[in-house]
């Protein structure tokens, strides 16, 4: 009888923690709406703004950076120093990050100068995922 039990029970937990696990489109949903949430005290240099958006039939979130720098090439090298330590900082900060991204999920990450035109853009995806983590 106990044996019984505990094969039922058994049987109830697995199927509770498979219903309990989230699909890759509804983990994506959640990875923009908690980024959002969290923008306003998000702090890197030069950035004013930062931005979430999903793609869910793409499998792909659009991240923006906008800065305080004018579009020029003094701020274009500065940026290149300055962009790949901020999505370090992005992957860093959320482990559902590379969890996406090892899921099939293309981050399109754009570092904008102050007149919104594209200082820098990065794609982060399975390949490129490893270089962003060094």
């Amino acid at each position: 009888m106990i044996k019984k039990i505990i094969q039922i029970t058994a049987s109830f937990i697995l199927v509770l923690m498979l219903i309990s696990c989230k699909n890759t489109k509804q983990k994506l949903q959640e990875y923009v709406t908690t980024y959002k949430s969290t923008a306003a005290s998000f702090k890197a240099e030069d950035v004013t703004l930062t931005t979430a958006r999903g793609y869910i039939n793409d499998n792909k979130i659009e991240l923006r950076f906008e800065t305080a720098l004018e579009q020029n090439e003094a701020n274009k090298v500065k940026a290149n120093t300055a962009f790949p330590a901020l999505l370090k900082q992005v992957a860093d900060r959320d482990p559902i990050f590379t969890e996406l991204v090892n899921e099939g999920v293309q981050f399109h990450v754009y570092y904008l100068a102050d007149d919104n035109t594209v200082l820098l853009k990065e794609v982060v995806n399975k390949e490129t995922l490893p270089e962003l983590l060094k």
